[in-house]
């Protein structure tokens, strides 16, 4: 299942501050930094508001607009974008990708990083023009691959890089 794809829940909450719905939580808090309020958005499973940003203060000018399901829909949105969107940087930041001409052919060099608290390395893997994985070895976690890197990774017969 997945967590931001919209699903009945059985455990559904809709109140003015509170709205729990399609595996997300709405909650409207005071906001610490000025007078007005702030609405947190909580995927189920996380500890970590995915999204906090300012809410509208309703006609009285003291508390909080109520939520609605327009709201609530539109914040489920904005939050499982932010979501997206950092998953993507993560997998940027952690996988590399370059292509190499050498004398053997067309080869796609890719550097894939593990974070492990422990342990942190990368898995370097070369792939032929016919998408087959001919090579992968355990590198450093800083292991710089670049075209020039990966040209000579490959012309070593992928030899494990100084």
């Amino acid at each position: 299942m997945n967590p931001m794809e919209p699903t009945e829940d059985r455990d559904s909450i809709h109140e003015p501050r509170l709205w729990r719905d399609k595996g997300w939580t709405a909650r409207v808090i005071k906001n610490n930094d000025d007078e007005g309020w702030a609405v947190e958005m909580l995927l189920r499973g996380q500890e970590e508001p995915a999204l906090v940003g300012p809410w509208t203060m309703g006609r009285d000018k003291k508390n909080p607009k109520p939520l609605d399901t327009n709201a609530f829909n539109t914040l489920v949105k904005t939050a499982s974008e932010v979501i997206r969107r950092h998953e993507q940087h993560l997998h940027a930041t952690l996988h590399r990708s370059v292509d190499v001409q050498s004398a053997e052919g067309r080869w796609q060099v890719t550097l894939d990083i593990v974070p492990d608290e422990m342990e942190p390395h990368a898995m370097l893997a070369a792939t032929d023009a016919d998408g087959v994985q001919v090579a992968q070895l355990k590198v450093r976690a800083d292991f710089r691959l670049n075209t020039a890197s990966a040209t000579r990774w490959i012309d070593s017969g992928f030899l494990q890089p100084a």
